[in-house]
């Protein structure tokens, strides 16, 4: 029997690691060895994470990219990654670092030498930034702030049922160190665009962000233009940064799934 292909799905900042449950089982029914492990610090459980947030405060990217690439290391075979939101950043970082088979970047924070940052992303990430001091601390969103960041393009009611099932408090470091990004020549949130041998990459994006408005992930799709690896772009119009866990999250895992086949990724069953 042929092993499956592991599948490593990286959270962004203010969801829990289980807020990929349902992608974890479609995965798993489609012959993939798919896993959702938590950034370092984070605790099993959303009430865990919420009543322990100084286990959380305090990691920068370079932390979380070596947390998962010691997961990586682990595996039998390179996997492939699907992040969201920074977790999208984490897994460009560790393909262009040749550590993963492929990866899918879902609306991913934006990388050095991305210059858009449209009001709407300072808004979004406004609680962080505030206050100097968030730099070394936990951040949680009020769900009034959780709407307009993540569920603007969802149902008022549908955005607060998110807030309560998956938020948590988020690290401030990595949002510091990607706004400070452009001026720092040893950056971690750099990513080797450059590299023509890693494997295929999938940047998504939602029409309707407000965190990671698309204006930004083309502009990322920019950035790897000196690669000859297969790096595509696939837009939802109408989708917000809450893509991977609203309602129409089985629409975004069909795309990335038949995506991945394209690749001759496909499962093995």
């Amino acid at each position: 029997m042929t092993s499956p292909i592991p599948v490593l799905f990286i959270h962004g900042l203010w969801l829990h690691s289980a807020s990929w449950q349902s992608w974890l089982e479609l995965f798993r029914t489609e012959g993939y060895g798919p896993s959702a492990p938590g950034w370092p610090g984070d605790p099993d459980t959303v009430e865990e994470a919420r009543q322990n947030p100084e286990s959380i405060a305090d990691h920068g990217i370079d932390d979380v990219v070596e947390h998962y690439a010691t997961i990586i290391r682990s595996l039998e075979a390179p996997p492939i990654l699907i992040g969201h939101s920074f977790g999208g950043m984490i897994a460009q970082k560790l393909l262009g670092q040749d550590l993963a088979a492929a990866a899918v970047a879902i609306d991913a924070a934006q990388i050095k030498g991305v210059l858009p940052l449209p009001l709407s992303a300072l808004r979004s990430t406004l609680p962080v930034f505030k206050n100097p001091a968030n730099k070394h601390r936990a951040v949680s969103l009020t769900a009034e702030q959780f709407r307009f960041a993540f569920g603007n393009a969802i149902s008022a009611e549908e955005s607060d049922e998110l807030y309560e099932r998956w938020t948590i408090p988020a690290p401030g470091k990595p949002l510091f160190e990607a706004a400070a990004a452009n001026f720092d020549p040893h950056s971690p949130a750099k990513v080797d665009t450059a590299n023509s041998g890693r494997g295929p990459l999938l940047l998504m994006s939602g029409g309707k962000d407000h965190t990671v408005p698309e204006s930004v992930t083309r502009a990322t799709l920019k950035q790897y233009r000196h690669s000859e690896a297969v790096t595509d772009l696939l837009s939802f119009p109408d989708r917000g940064h809450s893509l991977t866990v609203d309602g129409g999250w089985r629409g975004v895992a069909d795309e990335a799934l038949a995506w991945l086949r394209r690749q001759n990724l496909g499962s093995q069953r």
